[in-house]
């Protein structure tokens, strides 16, 4: 476990020495969330599934901390409005390793038995770790698609292993999931609801009815990308705050901090300040 903690900030470490000579922030296939200090966040949208290796730490999730994700647990979390979640360092931080998947990364399992599930606990193994270990070491060089490729491979191991909860982590891709993603690629800038329905080619009657049926609507969608994105940048960055607000898409950082504290149920700095050592 050591050594995939050290790989991760290996490669970390390396990417941010060579964003600074080349000015080329290249993304990668996965996250790193860890902080010093506990983090008690309310209402964090889930945009879609979500598998988290905790590799240092603890985890508890639900409105009365009944999921726990000890060090070495992974939980996969399908896609969910809103989870209260506690981020616990043990005696040196909290560590935690997150890769997302889109809906055509489960087209290689097969299809569920049973209805959609929420989450689903696992322990990392040997066989596991490996493969997570190839797949960090991959991104110092690999191409996008080859990423991918390797993302499908972690969902196929956790079903060969046993795991075939994770066919029903994911429904028939949804409205939501497109518009998600639209936002994203637009930067936050010029979305409003003509511009979507033309992307989807479909009325806005016809679009208001579906999103419905998925219990949400344009303006939530919206909130959730704006804030889900605020939330990863604080997670995973160094960038400031008054910054993070702009490529949101707020018009003021105080707008900002308003709107996190109210979903999330701290500041943004109140948030950071978990992630410094002093």
């Amino acid at each position: 476990m050591l050594t995939l903690i050290d790989s991760i900030k290996s490669l970390l470490n390396h990417r941010c020495i060579s964003n600074i000579h080349t000015n080329n922030e290249q993304a990668l296939s996965f996250s790193v969330y860890s902080s010093m200090y506990e983090q008690k966040l309310l209402n964090v949208p889930i945009a879609k599934p979500l598998l988290v290796f905790v590799l240092s730490g603890n985890k508890k999730l639900g409105p009365n901390d009944h999921i726990i994700c000890q060090t070495n647990d992974f939980i996969f979390l399908s896609d969910s409005p809103a989870i209260n979640m506690r981020n616990i360092p043990n005696d040196d931080e909290y560590f935690a390793l997150l890769i997302e998947f889109d809906y055509d990364d489960f087209k290689d399992i097969p299809l569920a038995t049973s209805n959609k599930k929420d989450y689903f606990i696992g322990k990392n193994t040997d066989t596991l770790n490996q493969c997570l270990q190839q797949f960090i070491d991959c991104n110092h060089w690999a191409t996008p698609s080859i990423l991918t490729s390797r993302k499908k491979e972690i969902l196929k191991l956790l079903y060969d292993l046993g795991y075939t909860d994770i066919a029903s982590m994911m429904d028939n891709e949804k409205i939501s999931h497109k518009i998600h993603d639209f936002i994203h690629r637009k930067n936050f800038t010029d979305i409003n609801t003509q511009t979507i329905c033309k992307h989807l080619a479909m009325s806005e009657s016809t679009l208001r009815r579906k999103l419905k049926t998925e219990g949400t609507n344009i303006q939530t969608i919206k909130d959730n990308a704006k804030l889900g994105l605020g939330l990863h940048l604080l997670q995973t960055s160094v960038i400031s705050v008054g910054l993070i607000a702009d490529r949101c898409g707020y018009q003021s950082q105080s707008r900002f901090t308003d709107r996190f504290k109210q979903q999330f149920g701290l500041t943004p700095l109140e948030l950071r300040k978990t992630r410094m050592t002093q």
